[in-house]
Parts: C-alpha cells; sequence; structure tokens
C-alpha cells in the first residue's frame, strides 16, 4: 500500500485534483474497469471509495485520481511518494458491462472524467466507436483530455464559461448529437445533477444509459445501508449492487437528499481543519 507516485494534476482557483500510483498487486490482477477500492489514511479516518483509473499488472500497480474536497480527501492528497496508506480493500463492486454494443457516448463530469478513462479503454478493445463528451467548470479544471482522445473516436469538450472546447453542458452536446443519430450506449459519470440531466435527456431517445453512482459509504461491503439508492422503486447499495446503475430507473430527488445529509457536519470539520 505504499505510495509509488503523487501528481497534483490540477491546482487552480481552489481545487487539487490529485493522482495517486499506489503498490496492490493482488488488486491490480483483480481490477476490472468501473470497480473501486476503499483506502483509509488512518487508523482512526473514515473509508472512502475511489474508482480504479489505471493498473498496471507487471508493476503490481493501481492509479487513483480524486478531488481533495472534505479532510479525509486533503489528508491523502498530503501524502507523498514513499508514504503508506493504513488500509486498502478492493476491488469492489460489479464491473462494468464490456461488450460489442455499437456507438457509445461517454460523457464525463469534473473528476468523474477520471471514472470513465477506464471503461472508454475497454469498450474501444471490445470494438466499440467511442464519442466522449468532457465537461468542466472551465479550461484550468478540464482533466485527461489527451489520454480520452486516445481511448475515443470523437471527442467534444464543453466548459461552463467557455474558455475551452464549446460553451455550454455535456448534456447539450449529448442532445444534438442524439438529435442527429442513433446510439446504442451511454455512461455516464460526474456530478449528480450532471448525472441526472444525461439521463433525462436520453430518455426522451430511448437511449440506454448507465450511471455511476457516487452515493455515500461507510464500510463498502453492504453491511451499513448508507449508500443505498433506489432504481426503479427497489432499494439498491451501490457498494455491491453498484456502482453501475440505469439512468433511467434512478430516484434521483432521493439520491441527491442522502448525499447531503452530512454536509453541515463536513463544513464543520473542514473549517477546524483548513486546507493548509
Amino acid at each position: 500500500m505504499k505510495i509509488i507516485s503523487r501528481e497534483a494534476i490540477i491546482d487552480s482557483a481552489g481545487v487539487r485534483i490529485i493522482k495517486l500510483s499506489l503498490i496492490a498487486p493482488e488488486i491490480s490482477q483483480k481490477a476490472k474497469p468501473g470497480q473501486f477500492v476503499v483506502v483509509m489514511v488512518d487508523e482512526r479516518g473514515e473509508r472512502v471509495p475511489l474508482t480504479i483509473v489505471d493498473v498496471d499488472i507487471n508493476a503490481g500497480s493501481i492509479t487513483l485520481i480524486f478531488q481533495e474536497a472534505g479532510l479525509t480527501t486533503r489528508l491523502l492528497g498530503a501524502l507523498n511518494a514513499g508514504d503508506s496508506l493504513y488500509a486498502l480493500v478492493g476491488p469492489l463492486g460489479h464491473p462494468t458491462e464490456i461488450k460489442k454494443f455499437g456507438k457509445v457516448i461517454l460523457a464525463g463530469g469534473g473528476v468523474g472524467i477520471a471514472e470513465i478513462l477506464p471503461v472508454a479503454r475497454a469498450l474501444k478493445d471490445a470494438g466499440n466507436h467511442i464519442t466522449a463528451i468532457l465537461g468542466s467548470r472551465n479550461k484550468d479544471l478540464l482533466i485527461l483530455e489527451a489520454e480520452l482522445k486516445g481511448a475515443s473516436d470523437q471527442i467534444y469538450i464543453m466548459t461552463d464559461d467557455g474558455s475551452y472546447g464549446r460553451k455550454g453542458f455535456t448534456t447539450d452536446m449529448l442532445k444534438e448529437l442524439l438529435d442527429k443519430d442513433k446510439y446504442d450506449l451511454i455512461y455516464s459519470v460526474g456530478p449528480i445533477p450532471m448525472m441526472k440531466r444525461v439521463a433525462a435527456v436520453s430518455r426522451e431517445y430511448n437511449t440506454k444509459t448507465l450511471v455511476s453512482l457516487n452515493a455515500l459509504m461507510v464500510d463498502a461491503t453492504g453491511m451499513c445501508g448508507c449508500c443505498r439508492v433506489s432504481v426503479f422503486g427497489q432499494v439498491k447499495f451501490s457498494c455491491v449492487d453498484g456502482p453501475d446503475f440505469d439512468g433511467h430507473g434512478v430516484d434521483w430527488e432521493e439520491l441527491e437528499k442522502r448525499n447531503k445529509v452530512y454536509s453541515v457536519q463536513e463544513k464543520h470539520i473542514c473549517n477546524l481543519f483548513p486546507a493548509s
């Protein structure tokens, strides 16, 4: 669980996105696109789920990309090469379904772009035509553009302020593409409001849509029930039933409310331990 390398790939306007490579030979051998690990920085720390962005079986390593948001991700981001995590478990969750669907759109927003990268590579290798839509607030906060270009047949960049690519949201480009052509699958990862809009747009075109949910987790084994979501009226758990679900069946309002349950406590803790 020793850190091989650490890089701040984004450090702008109060936003820091960190890339960590860790020694984890057993996980690297078994991990599939869409799966995640749970990390603990120290023995008293919380458990944080992070998607496995890349693996190197020969080196026995995995790569994680995350944004420093709360106290734990700040502590994790402060570690350096040579440091070790207290605990690391994975791979967890069901892998993303990889097969030849045909024409696939991958829509990623913010740090969610990192989570679509392994899926894009796997779907491309399976013979699919890949169109990637990447969204960020501005040019300075865009990640992994070159990597997604290498895994896609077409790529579109959307920024909220128009500082790079086209001005607008990922769903603006999604609707434009669906107006022009038929697609067999949409896969989306990003902030909940973004995935909610993606599902709403794709529903109009009856296009299969998978979303990777970032529901709150505590133990990530299905024991605590913290990450439960409603999908087509049935209770599911993101950690053991997901993280991928049919976006058209997710109760987005419930998910949004559940993800804000600890927002007051998180703000209080971050105020007590401000970023350095």
